[in-house]
């Protein structure tokens, strides 16, 4: 089966699965892992401006798309011509039922079980001992966070972290100011590429609250993704409890 994945994490989970670089016959240029295979699949677009023309050129079996990285009218317009599943991640629930049906797909079913059990695993060994009020931001001017709707905040939650602007959905703006109630900020490495020095602009407002940078593809990226955070989790936890809160 020839397939086209316009989901980065996707991606990673189908050369996860076992799958070839034969049968992975197209991805984004935001479909990055695993590097030594990736670099050999073809670039059909980034993830909101996709090359129909070039995917209709190579004529896939099967494209796999998702419901928030992709734009719902190219997704439409590849629909006429072939096969594509539409997949909708918000929790792990439905991250394991993702799983679930991309090895019955391509006949992987052992091993997508077993990323299924690790990522259950690698969450439960991730516990806080004590809550955490925590600002997830992503994006910088404007200044935009993660409501209560979306994976990230449920990544958050299962670990224990509690999402100040849990009241919100989708992806809000936010001001300076909204962030006072927080223990914790949290500067994900993507979509926006925050930096050190990003931290001390923060400071300057905030100089007492614990201001880091996170990784942004262990809260954001399903599949399996998380089932290789369990050394990540347990480091971002460990710098955490040390923390006097």
């Amino acid at each position: 089966m020839k397939v086209i994945s316009l989901v980065p994490s996707i991606t990673e989970a189908l050369f996860d699965l076992g799958l070839t670089e034969n049968e992975i016959i197209g991805r984004t240029k935001f479909c990055i892992h695993p590097e030594d295979k990736i670099k050999n699949v073809p670039v059909i677009g980034g993830t909101k401006n996709i090359n129909i023309d070039k995917i209709r050129a190579m004529k896939p079996d099967l494209i796999l798309a998702n419901k928030e990285e992709n734009v719902k009218e190219q997704v439409e317009a590849l629909m006429d011509d072939f096969k594509v599943l539409v997949t909708n991640v918000e929790n792990i629930e439905d991250n394991y039922y993702l799983l679930k049906t991309l090895g019955n797909l391509f006949k992987k079913e052992e091993r997508a079980q077993q990323f299924n059990l690790k990522v259950y695993d690698v969450l439960e060994q991730a516990k806080l001992s004590f809550p955490v009020k925590t600002a997830y931001l992503i994006w910088k001017n404007p200044y935009m966070t993660i409501g209560s709707d979306t994976f990230i905040h449920k990544i958050l939650s299962e670990i224990g972290f509690e999402n100040i602007f849990k009241d919100k959905t989708r992806y809000p703006q936010i001001q300076m100011e909204d962030l006072a109630d927080a223990d914790v900020i949290m500067l994900s490495s993507e979509p926006f590429p925050f930096k050190e020095k990003h931290i001390e602009e923060m400071k300057l407002s905030y100089p007492d609250k614990k201001i880091m940078i996170v990784d942004g593809e262990a809260f954001s990226w399903y599949g399996t993704h998380i089932a290789k955070c369990e050394n990540y989790f347990k480091e971002l936890l460990a710098e955490i409890h040390l923390m006097e809160i």
